[in-house]
């Protein structure tokens, strides 16, 4: 009786043994699928294939995530009655009333025409001119003129806003250049930053004149990676150059062309507020108040409504540019195959 029961016991221990551990191979196969399976993925793949680039991206990464991401928690103050002193996390708490007081303010409509109306002319000038160029620069058969050219154009690019706006005083100043050349040649002085008329054309055409070359760094870099051969191939099909311009290189950096159009249609009413204060005189504010301005004097000079009305007032304009780019890239994805998400 003893025997039959030691065999028992003895058959129930192995069978334990055996289906503990039938179940520590299955859960040893079940890793080792997973481990397969994530080696085989496309994420491994590429990361093993591009992991040094990605290395480089770690220093841009982190920084952004430091000086971008980090300090968004100060938005919540565009929620707050919040005075400088006060605890982000314990300010007062009014939801929405800045937002509202911004709707309901006096100079909203004007504001968003003032800030509107600048972006749309300086992107619709500003656009296209270093495609223009860097086209041009591309074609031009003396490659030496072409480099010379790039130069002049891109110097401007590293002249503060600072400089550029005294040097916008020395020329159209009420005694600059061209007010002297004027009244040499019998004309009347004109005070071009007292004159409302003139605030408009003085900032976009500054502002092209100093960016368009530097612009155009991205498409000459486009341009230099069409193939010679589709040249070679449109000259012998009788093509002249304007034709191979429009026919080889145009389509060869419209992809560039869309992703640029889609940012720059995203940030279109995230015009700066230092050139224009430092323009902005008694005669042409009623045209040069933009909302970038009007947050700045609201939250950082005396006399304004507070730091949390101005967060308010920018992050209303966030949002604009936010949805400007949401709509940019669905229609680009729409339209086109190209898009940045």
């Amino acid at each position: 009786m003893e025997s039959k029961l030691l065999q028992a016991e003895t058959a129930e221990a192995s069978g334990v043994g055996v289906s503990a551990e039938a179940a520590a191979e299955a859960q040893q196969s079940k890793k080792e699928s997973f481990g397969t399976k994530f080696k085989n993925s496309y994420f491994a793949r590429n990361f093993k294939r591009n992991w040094s680039y990605l290395l480089f991206l770690i220093p841009a990464v982190v920084v952004t995530f430091v000086f971008a991401y980090i300090p968004m928690y100060g938005l919540l103050i565009a929620f707050q009655d919040f005075t400088p002193g006060d605890s982000i996390w314990g300010g007062y708490w009014i939801g929405f009333d800045n937002f509202s007081a911004f709707l309901g303010n006096y100079a909203f409509w004007g504001l968003m025409w003032n800030t509107f109306l600048l972006c749309i002319l300086g992107f619709i000038i500003g656009f296209p001119l270093p495609i223009i160029v860097a086209l041009m620069l591309h074609t031009t058969r003396n490659k030496k003129i072409a480099k010379f050219l790039q130069t002049v154009f891109n110097g401007p690019h590293f002249i503060s806003l600072v400089v550029l706006v005294g040097m916008l005083y020395l020329f159209f100043g009420r005694y600059g250049l061209v007010n002297n050349i004027i009244e040499s040649a019998g004309g009347e002085r004109y005070s071009f930053f007292l004159e409302s008329g003139a605030f408009r054309p003085m900032y976009i055409l500054s502002s092209n004149w100093q960016d368009f070359g530097w612009s155009s760094i991205i498409y000459l870099a486009a341009l230099s990676g069409v193939e010679q051969s589709q040249h070679e191939a449109a000259q012998i099909d009788g093509a002249s150059r304007f034709q191979r311009v429009l026919h080889v290189d145009l389509p060869a950096i419209m992809p560039i062309i869309s992703v640029m159009l889609i940012m720059s249609i995203g940030g279109l009413m995230g015009v700066g507020y230092e050139k224009v204060l430092l323009m902005q005189t008694d005669g042409n504010i009623g045209v040069s108040e933009i909302i970038a301005t009007y947050v700045y004097k609201q939250g950082l000079t005396a006399g304004g409504l507070g730091a949390g009305y101005a967060t308010a007032v920018g992050l209303f304009n966030s949002i604009i540019n936010l949805l400007l780019l949401i709509i940019a890239n669905t229609a680009s994805k729409k339209f086109s195959e190209n898009s940045l998400f």
